[in-house]
């Protein structure tokens, strides 16, 4: 396990740097440099950068030397100050654009993801052990429609029917009250309330195609010999179904987790769009649109390596749960 560990960091620590130069380059794509574009917003804006803010700029992110060089002040910054660079669109440093953020959207992916996790899990193990059952066709049925509709529409849907029957305020995570509120129980509860409609939108999808493969992978197990063993054995339907099967097919909830810690930075950028939600989603929308590049190659580079960190932790985590993983690398090592 300790080789196997090793060897995933290495390889991760590679990809990262990979991904660095990467979105360096993105950085450096649009013509001048950074510099240049933020004097012409400046002036765009009625301001004016003095000589003197200039050159700390430029000596800064070292504008003046080969490529290689400026690509060194750029990641050493990031590494020791945490300096993502400035944000021309925003007035301010990207890492504090990206810092405000943040916090929301850690909320909205959290609660889409355990509520993709709990609803996946349950329906999952029913349709797998109620094969070919009224229940098993419906939930098919519901999950084809939830992975086919593009959750924008369902955020249209959800919009009108939370404000149509049940009185809730839709765009945005907050109620007009609570939108400049100072923090307090009252506001948090309101936070928590209009969460909900968010979370289910964007749980949807994942809930759809996790069912189905958590399906998949159950009936495969419950056909296995130790299983049919077993139940000759006399062993009871329920303890033989969650003691082995059910821990064999939580490996795609495991696997999950390699895309769901990328989506606390990313989220569903339409979906925050059509909702107005205050994520980082849509800045990174803006920053693209706007050649915001420091600001859209930092959402890259941080998108990225969480990419890398969740896949090292779904390897890591999957091998430490299931044996047959890591007899593999073991005779693969071998």
């Amino acid at each position: 396990m300790l080789t196997y560990t090793l060897h995933r960091i290495g390889w991760s620590l590679l990809t990262i740097w990979l991904i660095s130069v990467v979105c360096f380059f993105i950085i450096q794509a649009p013509p001048g440099d950074f510099v240049s574009v933020l004097m012409a917003s400046a002036e765009e804006d009625g301001r004016r950068l003095s000589a003197a803010q200039v050159e700390v700029l430029r000596d800064r992110y070292a504008l003046d030397m080969p490529w290689y060089g400026q690509y060194w002040a750029w990641i050493s910054g990031i590494v020791t100050e945490g300096d993502f660079g400035y944000s021309f669109r925003w007035n301010r440093p990207a890492a504090d654009v990206i810092m405000e953020h943040l916090p929301f959207t850690i909320l909205l992916a959290g609660g889409s993801m355990i509520l993709t996790w709990i609803i996946a899990f349950a329906i999952g193990i029913y349709t797998a052990v109620k094969r070919y059952s009224l229940g098993d066709y419906f939930f098919t049925f519901m999950g084809f429609i939830g992975l086919s509709v593009p959750n924008f529409v369902l955020a249209l849907v959800f919009m009108y029917i939370a404000f149509r029957y049940f009185g809730m305020s839709v765009g945005g995570l907050f109620s007009p009250e609570f939108v400049e509120a100072d923090w307090s129980p009252a506001r948090a509860w309101d936070l928590l309330k209009n969460l909900i409609v968010p979370a289910l939108i964007i749980a949807t999808a994942g809930t759809a195609g996790l069912i189905r493969i958590t399906r998949a992978n159950l009936s495969d197990e419950l056909a296995q010999p130790y299983v049919v063993a077993a139940r000759a054995r006399g062993q009871r339907e329920s303890v033989l179904t969650l003691r082995y099967p059910v821990r064999a097919a939580m490996n795609p909830f495991i696997s999950t987790v390699g895309y769901a810690i990328p989506s606390v930075i990313s989220g569903e950028i339409i979906v925050s769009q059509v909702l107005s939600l205050p994520t980082t989603g849509p800045v990174l929308l803006g920053a693209l649109r706007n050649q915001d590049m420091y600001l859209a190659g930092s959402f890259i580079l941080i998108l990225g390596v969480l990419t890398v960190i969740g896949t090292v932790i779904s390897d890591l985590v999957l091998a430490w749960a299931d044996p047959r993983v890591r007899r593999q690398h073991s005779g693969a090592a071998a």
